[in-house]
């Protein structure tokens, strides 16, 4: 099942739910959250109000197939984020043209419960905060080395702060 949000902000988000377990009265409050939450990360950063992201919803099988086939890596993983704003140097400059689609987000609803669990908070929290890691990621923050990391957490708390989902 498809969901296309727009809001009041030109920002789109469109969601593709292929993970069932969400019941479809708790989607309409997810889906708002959701949108707040990849709205602020993209705002907060700097990035364009006008911007496009896909957010797809799916389980660990699906995740992991996603995983090892573009990442190398043979597991499960929480998130993955697809960035179509990474530069490259061979890419040529194509005259000050400007895309506003970011990418794609796809986030293991098994493993957001799982570590929601784990950390001691709601579902709810985990999912929004997995959107926004993954909008960061979007947006060119990355944790590989310990200061990324130490920024990237920084933006991720001041977002979750934002929309009232702290820890």
């Amino acid at each position: 099942m498809r969901s296309r949000l727009c809001g009041s902000a030109p920002m789109i988000l469109d969601i593709n739910w292929e993970e069932d377990t969400i019941l479809l009265e708790d989607r309409e409050r997810l889906l708002g959250l959701l949108k707040q939450g990849i709205e602020k990360a993209i705002t907060m950063t700097g990035g364009s109000e006008e911007a496009e992201v896909s957010l797809t919803l799916v389980d660990d099988v699906r995740i992991h197939e996603l995983n090892r086939d573009y990442r190398g890596v043979d597991r499960p993983t929480d998130v993955l984020s697809f960035a179509l704003q990474e530069e490259v140097d061979e890419e040529p400059d194509i005259l000050g043209y400007e895309d506003d689609l970011l990418g794609d987000i796809i986030i293991s609803v098994e493993r957001a419960r799982a570590q929601a669990t784990e950390y001691g908070h709601s579902f709810e929290r985990e999912l929004i905060y997995l959107a926004v890691h993954g909008t960061l990621h979007l947006q060119g923050y990355d944790h590989m080395e310990e200061e990324e990391q130490a920024e990237m957490r920084k933006q991720e708390e001041a977002i979750m702060g934002e929309i009232g989902l702290v820890r």
